[in-house]
């Protein structure tokens, strides 16, 4: 199967992450404002709590409607005691992807993609090894998605926090250039401070300028943010609406090109706001339902 399959139509603009073993936030997270959900059973929970938060999930998410929001399960590693069973337990599950952890070469994709047949496969994007190897990771015919995992990338590294991240610049920047070129979804890392809106503003705004597709969180207060910053304004959509019709009434006079708000406008800038405007319409659809 095609893993990018109606992936790129869909806004991950706010990707939550919720800890498996957590009955009470399982449920509350049907009515939460997040496009998508990565139920964790990895680093949210604890070596003794695995087992039975693997089992635990696989019965909600057996049982319970999420709506809309696109199910992710983010697994254990194969080199741990819990990463085959992991997977096991979610063959035949109605769920958009399996996140895989650390996943440093397109070797650590094929071994998940062997255990468990048609369902796309997301690699988390955190390890130094991955960053050099993002090419070939995204080039895995069962990869749909890249989760960038700062945190852990920061500790590989050694850096030091900065607002303007300019100690993950390039491994970001690699890791979108691989998603790109192939077509796959890519999503930002987390902000740990959930309480500071002013910070996961700025990170949000800088994430959706480099061309991420939206940002994982940590916290449902940070979904308003994320939400805003990943969707398109009321200007832009107004500006590709505008674009759009002044590129149709040059082409109508034999016109290969228009000008608006004093910019030429060609047929790049058209394409671009096609895309804008079906990601606008895209998420109006989502706030129907």
């Amino acid at each position: 199967m095609d893993p990018r399959q109606d992936d790129r139509a869909r806004p991950y603009r706010s990707v939550l992450y919720i800890p498996g073993s957590k009955e009470r936030a399982l449920e509350k997270a049907k009515g939460l404002a997040c496009d998508a959900i990565i139920f964790d059973l990895e680093d949210a929970v604890a070596v003794e709590e695995k087992p039975a938060a693997r089992a635990l999930l696989a019965q909600v998410l057996k049982a319970s409607d999420y709506g809309n929001r696109a199910r992710i399960v983010r697994i254990n590693g194969f080199d741990t005691d819990w990463g085959r069973a992991d997977v096991a337990a979610f063959v035949g599950a109605d769920i958009e992807a399996i996140l895989i952890p650390k996943v440093s070469s397109a070797a650590d994709l094929e071994l998940v993609a062997q255990a468990i047949p048609d369902v796309p496969l997301w690699a988390m994007m955190e390890t130094a090894l991955g960053m050099l190897n993002a090419a070939e990771i995204a080039a895995h015919p069962r990869l749909a998605g890249m989760v960038m995992g700062t945190n852990d990338l920061a500790k590989e590294l050694g850096c030091r926090y900065r607002p303007d991240r300019l100690a993950m610049q390039t491994g970001l920047g690699l890791c979108l250039l691989a998603a790109r070129a192939r077509g796959r979804i890519i999503i930002d890392g987390v902000y740990n401070a959930f309480k500071d809106e002013a910070g996961l503003t700025l990170e949000c705004e800088q994430g959706r300028d480099m061309g991420f597709d939206g940002k994982t969180l940590i916290h449902p207060a940070q979904l308003a943010v994320a939400n805003s910053a990943f969707a398109p304004s009321n200007d832009e959509i107004d500006l590709a609406r505008r674009q759009i019709a002044a590129f149709e009434a040059a082409e109508k006079q034999g016109l290969g090109v228009a000008v608006v708000d004093g910019k030429i406008v060609e047929n790049l800038h058209i394409v671009t706001a096609r895309q804008l405007l079906s990601k606008a319409e895209a998420i109006a659809a989502l706030s129907v339902v």
